[in-house]
Formats: C-alpha cells, sequence, structure tokens
C-alpha cells in the first residue's frame, strides 16, 4: 500500500484555486512567478522578563503551544538604560514557522482566532512593508484555542509577520486575501 503524504487545507486551497487565480489575475508566464508563502514568524516581547524570569519562561510555553513548535529566547541587541535593559539579556521569545507548520498555523488564525477578537471588523489593509510581507499585531494570546484561560500568567500581546514571495503590496493582498484573510473594508 501506498502511504499518502498529509497536505494542509490551506496549502491544497493554494495548489488547486489561489495559484491558478493569481495566474490568470496578474498575467505571469511562468508558475514560477506566482506568489506564495514562505514563513511566518511569530513573536513576543516580554519586558516584564527583565524583573521575573518566570514571565519569559511562560511565554515560551504559550507561544509553543500555539504555533505547535518550540519557540527560542531572543536577546537585547543592545543596552538601553532607561528600560533597565542590558546587552545579551533575554527579553522575549520568537518561532518561525515554515512549510506544512507554516500553512496550519495560517489557517488557525484566520479561520478559529481572528474571528475570538473582541470587536473585530478585519485586520488592516495597509500593514504591509512594500516588499509583500504583512505584519500584524495581536493584544491578547487567549484568542488561540490551545490557550488555557486559567493557566496564564498575563495577558500579553505578539507580532505576526507573514513573509510572501510577491513584489508588490498588490500582489501579496490578493494572495491573502484569496488564502481568508479577513482585510477590513
Amino acid at each position: 500500500m501506498e502511504k499518502q503524504a498529509y497536505e494542509p487545507r490551506l496549502q491544497k486551497l493554494y495548489r488547486e484555486k489561489v495559484a491558478p487565480e493569481l495566474k490568470a489575475d496578474f498575467s505571469y508566464t511562468s508558475s514560477m512567478q506566482i506568489p506564495r508563502v514562505t514563513k511566518i514568524i511569530v513573536s513576543m516581547g516580554v519586558g516584564e522578563a527583565v524583573a521575573n524570569k518566570k514571565f519569559l519562561e511562560s511565554a515560551a510555553q504559550e507561544v509553543t503551544q500555539i504555533t505547535g513548535q518550540k519557540a527560542i529566547k531572543t536577546r537585547a541587541r543592545k543596552s538601553i538604560a532607561n528600560f533597565k535593559i542590558r546587552q545579551g539579556q533575554e527579553i522575549g521569545v520568537k518561532v518561525t514557522l515554515r512549510g506544512v507548520r507554516m500553512y496550519e498555523f495560517l489557517d488557525r488564525l484566520v479561520n478559529i482566532a481572528l474571528p475570538r477578537v473582541k470587536d473585530f471588523r478585519g485586520v488592516n489593509a495597509n500593514a504591509f512593508d512594500g516588499h509583500g510581507n504583512y505584519s500584524l499585531g495581536i493584544t491578547e494570546q487567549i484568542i488561540f484555542p490551545e490557550i488555557d484561560y486559567d493557566k496564564i500568567e498575563q495577558v500579553t500581546g505578539m507580532n505576526i509577520a507573514v513573509v510572501t514571495t510577491a513584489g508588490t503590496d498588490a500582489e501579496a493582498k490578493s494572495l491573502l486575501a484569496k488564502l481568508g484573510m479577513p482585510f477590513r473594508k
């Protein structure tokens, strides 16, 4: 018997529906010109980790639960006296998702987590960086169903960066909209 390889729902949608539509919309000559999502970076800055290391451990565990991949701790690049931060001190956590985990996370973000945000009217359509990458800030990590509300130390926000191969913001916006990203009208 031949074993079937697992393919996420969103990846299958991209391959069968979104890619041909983008090729027709932007009249690409090669299938390699079609924009695609290459990676998603989920990061959480924990400024309170300066005073209490327990917050950093808690944040690392929460990001690991949300993404399904172990989070790494990030260090301060330079000292900032006003914030009592020294160079090399651990002040945040991040995860870089690629492949199957990336598509699974994007699917859960778009279809489960974002609709759970209070007074949600859509994400900002102007949060592109000019090179086809999209950044999104979330104020509460409790919108993800993996997080147990009773076990969190404190409610913190996180940053999500979606990196695409699109050359322009219009191409990237079209790609993300076709993948289901709920942009504000």
